[in-house]
């Protein structure tokens, strides 16, 4: 009778125990790497601006040009 035999089988290194858990997770919330996916892009953005942020601001000098447009109409 074995009592802690499959203990030496089933030993799994830490690399192995991270990507079963990776993909555990990944199959019980899919839209999380979605998620990670959108937040991945802030890592690397110098300016700590968000997608939302960087709209706003090319919607703001599109209407700061039209305005400058406007006003010295050349």
């Amino acid at each position: 009778m074995q009592t802690g035999g499959d203990d030496m089988d089933s030993k799994e290194t830490p690399a192995e125990k991270r990507e079963r858990l990776k993909q555990k997770e990944l199959k019980n919330n899919p839209s999380g790497s979605l998620n990670d996916a959108f937040n991945s892009g802030n890592s690397g953005n110098l300016t700590g601006m968000n997608v939302k942020d960087i709209g706003i601001l090319i919607l703001v000098l599109f209407f700061g040009y039209l305005i400058y447009k406007i006003i010295f109409n050349e």
